[in-house]
């Protein structure tokens, strides 16, 4: 995997596993949202300072967004669509 998958892959899976949106995430990490839905979608590359940013809302190192998936992890699906209620 390139950085630009492993960068994708991981953010991905820490938002999913915190239960956030990408909207939410945005919020939180004072970025816009496009801007998490590129990252997402390995189209765009974010500087040290927005990816610090995204690391903090998620809890983990910054390091920890580019760590490889272990053998056999499945990908990360997205959280089912709407607004909580």
């Amino acid at each position: 995997m390139t950085p630009r998958d492993l960068l994708a892959w991981n953010v991905r899976k820490l938002r999913v596993k915190r239960g956030l949106s990408q909207e939410r995430l945005a919020l939180e990490a004072q970025l816009e949202r496009v801007s998490i839905s590129q990252l997402e979608r390995k189209q765009v590359n974010l500087g040290i300072d927005s990816l610090g940013k995204i690391a903090a809302v998620l809890e983990c190192k910054i390091f920890e967004l580019l760590i490889e998936p272990q053998n056999g992890e499945e990908a990360p699906v997205n959280l089912p669509r709407g607004r909580k209620r």
